[in-house]
């Protein structure tokens, strides 16, 4: 028998349209929409469903939308399929937001608290750093020792004693490790990675330094509202993304989830991890195919499936 760690996307997954097949097919995916946006007295659905695309992507939509998405499909693989995380989940896990989407399908969180938690870490995150300080850039094709190189040469300031901040924001695996900081370091760091030969270093298009240390105001925000919402116990393990270990006590995971804002998500490790524990089928629930793509890269032995659509559901469940 396989055994399933089912997981869940991050930011950078979504497009417009996300859930629209999925709400004109089932009414308990219709539920959970409804269920965020009147939490979030918001058309969050509509805005999921039909866009605009520029008001998607900002933070604090695009966090409680993948959520949402996400649990609409568990909803709709229980009704359907009879699934049941309990039964049929090792662990689950998910990448930066996706940790309390993951967190509220093993009934760690409700969906009410979880979309307004999300919404929270979304404006705190946005608001943490004033726009253009900040920046985040890829390098592909980089090892982590390699990344870890380029940050140390690129955060003095030249022909000053400062240093900025330039860090390690995702260890994705497969050789895409992605750096955030103030923009003028990582705008060094990225020549840095062209002198060493790395195959490719960009600026990514995102409104702000996510995971580093200029998050920390968003950090303390994020504490307040943990302190106020804390986790209950979920059904079956979290592997997350701070400690690449498998979690279970509440207090330990409301620390981490604290922690995650400005510390590198450790995606590779979080695989691995896994796998070590005897994973050998990975499910992702939500928009697009992100984590998929990474899994067959970190664990070529792995299977790897996706469900966003009724297709993807129906293949599922015919897979489970």
């Amino acid at each position: 028998m396989p055994v399933h760690a089912f997981i869940f996307p991050g930011q950078g997954s979504q497009a417009v349209g996300m859930g629209r097949e999925l709400a004109a097919a089932f009414a308990v995916a219709r539920e959970v929409f409804q269920e965020v946006d009147d939490t979030l007295n918001q058309k969050l659905s509509r805005l999921m469903f039909d866009g605009p695309g520029e008001e998607l992507v900002l933070t604090e939509n695009t966090q409680p939308a993948l959520m949402a998405h996400s649990l609409a499909v568990l909803r709709v693989l229980q009704q359907e399929g009879g699934l049941t995380l309990r039964q049929r989940a090792l662990v689950v896990s998910g990448h930066s937001l996706g940790e309390y989407t993951a967190l509220a399908a093993a009934g760690a969180f409700s969906i009410a608290t979880a979309s307004r938690l999300l919404k929270l870490r979304g404006q705190a995150m946005q608001k943490a750093v004033p726009t253009g300080l900040g920046a985040m850039a890829a390098l592909l094709g980089a090892d982590l020792e390699q990344a870890k190189a380029i940050c140390a040469e690129a955060a003095p300031v030249p022909e000053t004693t400062q240093t900025e901040i330039v860090q390690l924001a995702n260890d994705n695996g497969g050789g895409q490790l992605v750096i955030s900081g103030h923009r003028t370091a990582i705008e060094r760091a990225i020549e840095i990675a062209r002198t060493m030969g790395i195959r490719r270093a960009m600026l990514l298009p995102v409104s702000a330094p996510f995971h580093c240390a200029l998050m920390a105001p968003a950090a303390n925000a994020m504490a307040e509202a943990l302190e106020n919402n804390p986790p209950g116990e979920p059904i079956v393990p979290l592997v997350a993304n701070v400690s690449a270990k498998r979690e279970s006590d509440p207090a330990r995971i409301r620390d981490l989830l604290v922690q995650q804002v400005t510390a590198t998500v450790r995606w590779r490790e979080c695989v691995e991890a896994m796998t070590a524990m005897g994973v050998d089928s990975f499910v992702e629930l939500g928009a697009g195919k992100v984590l998929m793509g990474l899994i067959r890269r970190i664990a070529p032995d792995a299977s790897a499936m996706a469900a966003g659509t009724p297709a993807d559901i129906e293949a599922v469940l015919k897979s489970l």
